[in-house]
């Protein structure tokens, strides 16, 4: 088999012009040939799979987590490796050889970690398809009439932003609430405050943020964070705390080639006919895998400023902040096993029917597989019945910055691509993409913490869905043509949004708005 892709000049300069890495799109394409020869291209979706057995030890739960024991070494040589009080050790219980850890002292145990850890987002392209009308009408017509006016008054102001800049939420009136980023940005400075006022030191870099971004957000993105500095969500704990996260440490993610449908046979080649135009190619998204590929360099500098941990995840998930018991757990898990990451899923609701769930292949190591793809419903079902249990990716995940750092120069080869065929405008094509979250499967001892989707997994793909999670939603509670399964959907993600809200946000309710609480306020709110 020839595996010499060459390139007409004409797509080549086309390639080149519409901001393509064309080197990587060949590099995909040298991947897949080996797939192909090895017979495995797109055999993820007919592997054997399975759900995770009720007890298995690689899943924590987290709400249920009240005692962790550790060895009295362990965590003694913890301690001394990342610098912790021993005035907080000697408040630990023992017995026997071991210490118990109660949720309370894991929670100060994670916040004394802040020094070691930084935050990251990942954020998404433009918000066009998010506030997309047939897109959103898809998700529940009923609702979506209901919310119609609220919709095309806020789906013009997404069009062409990036989504992390438009609004989380919506209040009961309908009046717009901050951004996504703006929230997740004053609960950072809020758990910067927490440690500012635990630890009494003010001097300590603790927290960067990070992110990726790419060509149609990256200005966009600047442009709102200089106006953030000033915004009263933050300008007081900025200050304060002596931690900025506008001033972000940031990578852009380039476009990769779309390929040849598979229609057209294999091995696949790059796509030479958009729009019907010889020589004409399409760039397109590469997905979030590509992370470990362009924030390689942000990883090695946050490793030599002292960063031991970085939280990852999606910018359109309300839910997705710094859990200081979870940091302090896995962190524990890292020091004490050799854990590589944790991963953040959810259990199951009634409403969950589709996406991407935790599954072990045929050796037990844990991945991520889609419903319908990866695994049949009818096979879930029947293990569910069995006492398997069901749980959603978060798309939040903690990695050791160790582990990625030994491992940055592989991980692009070997996360999985994922290709999938499409017929649009452009013509008949395929789209390359990697998931963050398979890197699941190259790990030896993934830690699984199982969380509450209504606590930590409030993400919206589209604007309806937002509307659905926010106060505003509370107008379909009483809409007799509203399907039952939205209402549950909305109650539910409206629960857990406001108790974040107030919560994790730092906002009480005021004449029926929630309104940010003040330094002072915030302060007195703080409870260790």
């Amino acid at each position: 088999m020839n595996k010499t892709h060459s390139i007409h000049p004409e797509l080549m300069a086309d390639m080149v012009r519409q901001g393509a890495d064309v080197e990587r799109t060949l590099k995909i394409l040298s991947l897949l040939d080996t797939a192909v020869d090895a017979n495995t291209e797109g055999s993820a979706a007919s592997s054997s799979v399975t759900l995770p057995l009720e007890g298995d030890p690689r899943i924590m739960d987290l709400q249920n987590l009240t005692i962790l024991r550790v060895p009295r070494r362990d965590l003694e040589e913890f301690f001394s490796r990342f610098h912790l009080p021993v005035r907080l050790l000697e408040q630990i219980e023992t017995h026997r050889n071991e210490y118990q850890l109660t949720r309370k002292l894991l929670y100060k145990i994670g916040i004394f970690l802040y020094p070691y850890t930084a935050y990251g987002v990942l954020n998404g392209g433009s918000a066009t398809t998010y506030g997309d009308s047939k897109k959103n009408q898809a998700l529940s017509p009923s609702a979506y009439e209901l919310l119609r006016e609220d919709f095309f008054s806020q789906a013009e102001q997404c069009k062409n932003n990036p989504k992390g800049i438009t609004s989380a939420y919506f209040e009961a009136d309908g009046t717009a609430g901050p951004s996504f980023l703006l929230l997740k940005m004053r609960s950072l400075l809020i758990h910067a405050l927490e440690y500012r006022l635990l630890s009494g030191d003010y001097s300590k870099p603790i927290l960067p943020f990070f992110q990726m971004t790419s060509d149609s957000t990256d200005e966009k993105l600047y442009e709102a964070y200089e106006q953030y500095r000033e915004a009263p969500l933050l300008a007081e704990l900025i200050q304060e705390t002596h931690v900025d996260p506008t001033k972000a440490l940031s990578a852009k993610q380039g476009l990769i080639g779309a390929l040849t449908h598979s229609s057209e046979g294999l091995p696949r080649r790059i796509f030479d006919r958009a729009y019907g135009i010889p020589n004409r190619g399409l760039a397109l998204p590469g997905g979030h895998g590509e992370n470990f590929r362009i924030l390689a360099p942000i990883y090695r500098q946050l490793h030599e400023q002292g960063i031991r941990f970085v939280y990852l995840g999606n910018v359109d998930n309300s839910g997705y902040t710094i859990d200081p018991i979870e940091l302090a757990y896995f962190a524990l898990k890292h020091h004490c096993e050799g854990s590589e990451a944790a991963f953040e899923f959810a259990w199951r609701t009634p409403v969950d029917v589709k996406g991407g769930i935790l599954v072990q292949d045929a050796t037990g190591n844990f991945t991520v597989g889609e419903i319908g793809q990866r695994i049949s419903s009818d096979q879930v079902q029947t293990e569910e019945t069995k006492g398997a249990h069901v749980l959603f990716n978060c798309a939040t995940g903690l990695f050791s910055l160790d582990y990625l750092l030994d491992n940055l120069d592989s991980i692009p080869d070997k996360l999985p691509i994922r290709v999938s065929d499409q017929d649009k405008e452009a013509g008949k094509y395929a789209q390359a993409e990697q998931t963050t979250w398979e890197i699941l499967g190259l790990m030896k001892k993934p830690q699984i913490m199982a969380v509450k989707k209504n606590k930590r997994f409030i993400a919206a793909k589209m604007l309806l869905e937002t509307f659905l999670a926010s106060p505003r939603g509370i107008i379909l509670d009483q809409a007799d043509n509203v399907d039952a399964p939205i209402k549950e959907t909305s109650r539910l993600l409206r629960s857990g949004l406001q108790k974040l809200l107030v919560e994790e946000y730092g906002f009480k309710q005021e004449y029926g708005h929630y309104k940010p609480r003040g330094l002072a306020e915030l302060r007195d709110f703080i409870q260790f």
